[in-house]
């Protein structure tokens, strides 16, 4: 077990929940000024407004994971009210979750990558420990 640490004036300058917010608008968590992605999904090196370094971040498959569950748990309570109450044909049904599916994926899946290093870097793990 890891005994966890009480916050120091270190952790101050580093507030979780402005970090997270901005990671959520894919900015830079300690600016909020730079651009945090350079791609759909590929995290800069380094801010370009205030230099902060982003390169050793390990978000790995965790937007992926978070993705998933967001829309999954949107979706199957849809795909039962959408075919209890309207009693759809099953091609539109599909059609229409299908295309809810995959719009609400491509939307939330950089945000949620944005949050995760967000989260690393207000809690100074995996290398942004350093000044």
């Amino acid at each position: 077990m890891h005994a966890t640490r009480p916050l120091s004036e270190d952790d101050a300058d580093r507030p979780l929940g402005r970090a997270v917010r901005r990671g959520l608008l894919c900015r830079c968590p300690k600016c909020g000024e730079g651009k945090l992605l350079h791609r759909y999904l590929k995290v800069r090196d380094a801010c370009p407004s205030c230099g902060e370094a982003f390169h050793h971040q390990r978000a790995d498959d965790g937007p992926a994971w978070l993705t998933l569950l967001i829309v999954g748990h949107l979706m199957a309570p849809a795909l039962h009210i959408g075919y209890v109450r309207y009693e759809p044909e099953p091609l539109v049904l599909f059609a229409v979750l299908s295309s809810a599916c995959l719009v609400l994926s491509l939307v939330l899946l950089p945000r949620l990558k944005g949050m995760m290093v967000a989260f690393q870097w207000s809690r100074r793990m995996h290398g942004f420990s350093r000044p």
